[in-house]
């Protein structure tokens, strides 16, 4: 649902940009199909996270369908800077969903990473890194349908086994003015192998646009080596953020505040059970007992979750 945001709102909005020219290393989190939603967000964003992003959302279907947009976009005042993380196949489409959303975000991600079947049949995600002219297309098509120049317009990509095809497509939507592009260092087939972090760097050192390293960052030490390894600008963190949501601001396990935090956000925001609970599961993974696990991961309402992190933990 796109929540009512007024005009002096739009213009306080910052440019995504500034923060990768703010001498930082900018921190990210992911868009996570299910997890990276409006209560997330909030909550990552109270630990050190700059940058957030939606789950990936189907352009054609965003654009087609008001049901669509009320379920899969939710936003509010606090929730930025935000970029809004769609799949798309074609530069028509992706400029409708573009100028819909522009009101409420900072900007888009055409995603050319996923490697889930479903998605490269239809023609989207990780397919997309063989069409770079197709890319080009799009991002060109929506810089020059959206007026406002501070919107980003940025790409999430995987790797070739041939490097030398990975920097052509990231040259080719550099020059289309895509505003940064994240890469996450593995192949389309690649699922748990070691992140090629030396492959990001070579892209890092063929480009003048930010980029951001994406892949097994747990902690942030893992977050400073990647940098440091790749020379990225920013830092996009996914599974270590439900893991750990105050990963960013430096705790190595998730800490009962934090925990606390989520619940308090998610009983506000009206968070369905099951995306609540799986979030807690996830927070607790290393702070609890296989025996206490057992117990935990099977209670069927809030009221048993809450009454259990009081009993336990004083929550």
């Amino acid at each position: 649902m796109i929540g009512d945001i007024t005009e002096t709102e739009e213009c306080q909005r910052k440019d995504p940009m500034d923060l990768f020219h703010s001498g930082q290393v900018v921190k990210i989190c992911a868009p996570m199909v299910r997890y990276s939603k409006l209560a997330f967000r909030t909550l990552v964003r109270k630990y050190s996270c700059d940058l957030c992003y939606t789950p990936m959302i189907v352009a054609a279907d965003f654009v087609r369908s008001a049901k669509a947009r009320d379920n899969e976009f939710t936003t509010n005042k606090g929730d930025h800077p935000l970029i809004v993380q769609f799949a798309a196949r074609e530069a028509q489409v992706l400029s409708d969903a573009a100028r819909i959303i522009c009101p409420f975000a900072d900007g888009i991600d055409l995603n050319c990473g996923c490697p889930q079947r479903w998605a490269m049949a239809e023609g989207y995600g990780a397919c997309l890194i063989n069409k770079p002219e197709l890319v080009k297309d799009m991002v060109r098509h929506v810089r020059n349908q959206i007026d406002n120049p501070k919107f980003s317009v940025s790409i999430k990509i995987r790797i070739h086994g041939d490097l030398k095809r990975t920097v052509d497509l990231c040259q080719k939507a550099e020059a289309a003015g895509v505003s940064w592009i994240t890469v996450h260092g593995r192949s389309v087939e690649e699922r748990h192998q070691p992140v090629h972090y030396d492959a990001i760097k070579t892209i890092k050192q063929s480009m003048s646009i930010p980029i951001v390293a994406n892949g097994d960052i747990k902690t942030l030490k893992d977050a400073e080596n990647v940098h440091h390894l790749t020379e990225a600008d920013g830092i996009m963190v996914a599974r270590g953020l439900l893991a750990n949501p105050a990963l960013f601001a430096g705790y190595e396990e998730t800490p009962f505040k934090c925990i606390q935090d989520w619940v308090d956000i998610a009983l506000e925001h009206g968070t369905p059970f099951t995306c609540f609970h799986h979030h807690l599961m996830y927070m607790m993974e290393r702070i609890t007992s296989k025996q206490e696990k057992k117990i935990f991961n099977v209670l069927s309402s809030t009221s048993a979750v809450l009454d259990y992190l009081s009993d336990h933990y004083g929550v």
